[in-house]
């Protein structure tokens, strides 16, 4: 195997599981805004996978952010 098609089919594994994680987190907050840790604890997401997931919903515009008492809350838009 090529290590172009390698990376490919990396990518597109990578992108399918951090879509599944935004999937995860999306529905950790259908139940309403959540700080930061609490959406870790309820998703059971590691933090680099949390973070990937967060900003792949927040660059579809989907989230909302609020800084409250030192904690990032986050919410569906």
């Amino acid at each position: 195997m090529h290590l172009i098609s390698l990376f490919i089919k990396i990518k597109g594994i990578m992108i399918a599981k951090i879509g599944e994680n935004a999937g995860l987190v999306w529905g950790a907050l259908q139940n309403g805004a959540q700080g930061l840790k609490a959406l870790k604890k309820a998703t059971k997401l590691k933090n680099d996978e949390l973070f990937l997931a967060l900003g792949w919903l927040a660059r579809e515009g989907k989230l909302t952010f609020e800084e409250k008492e030192a904690d990032l809350f986050v919410a569906l838009a």
